[in-house]
């Protein structure tokens, strides 16, 4: 399939999501990939996770890249070689890239209902508007995570946590963006966030 959705959240950043439909042998014919990514792809057991790690490859190639553009450092965080800030998700059959002038984080997660069962682990201050008792419980807890996932993405430091050091402002679903802080060795840190629902899946995404 083509490419699902592309989103413009301000004049510098561009988001754009892949509905993985096609077959490993039809995602991997036409990519061009570096030994390093042949080797990671052909590494990995499940087809599923094969099939995403080169959806986003054909994402970066609807941006104009190539996987030759594509860099990770010692923490695992992506880059581009011309400078752009991006940001890399795959979640069962939708994959999302974010390249900015800034940094930026995303992540796509299928809303399930057993993140009630990890919530304590990544709530705390958001435990005062959200409740089990509210009807849209489990795609409110999918954007928190998603949020905070998205913030770990971006500021890429190992130490920080879910719970302790993210802070997700209270919103309402059909707001689609909200604001978030990261509060971490005695510095805080803004950032506007953004989300959206489709097919079961909610994608999150944090710019500066």
């Amino acid at each position: 399939m083509p490419l699902y959705k592309t989103i413009h959240p301000n004049s510098q950043t561009t988001v754009k999501i892949w509905k993985i439909t096609e077959s490993y042998d039809d995602l991997i014919r036409p990519l061009d990939l570096k030994t390093t990514s042949l080797e990671r792809v052909l590494g990995m057991k499940s087809e599923l996770h094969q099939r995403g790690f080169l959806s986003v490859r054909h994402l970066l190639r609807d941006f104009g890249y190539t996987d030759q553009d594509l860099y990770y450092d010692d923490k695992g965080k992506p880059h581009l070689k011309d400078g752009k800030h991006i940001s890399i998700t795959h979640s069962f059959t939708f994959s999302g890239v974010i390249i900015s002038d800034h940094e930026v984080g995303i992540d796509i997660e299928k809303q399930r209902d057993k993140i009630a069962v990890i919530a304590k682990k990544f709530v705390d201050y958001e435990f005062k508007y959200v409740s089990e008792a509210d009807d849209d419980y489990i795609k409110k807890l999918t954007v928190i995570w998603g949020i905070k996932e998205s913030l770990y993405k971006l500021f890429a430091t190992p130490g920080m946590l879910f719970r302790e050091h993210f802070l997700v402002i209270p919103f309402m679903l059909e707001d689609n963006e909200t604001v978030a802080w990261i509060d971490y060795q005695h510095k805080k840190y803004r950032y506007n966030t953004h989300f959206l629902e489709f097919e079961g899946f909610t994608c999150a995404y944090v710019t500066t």
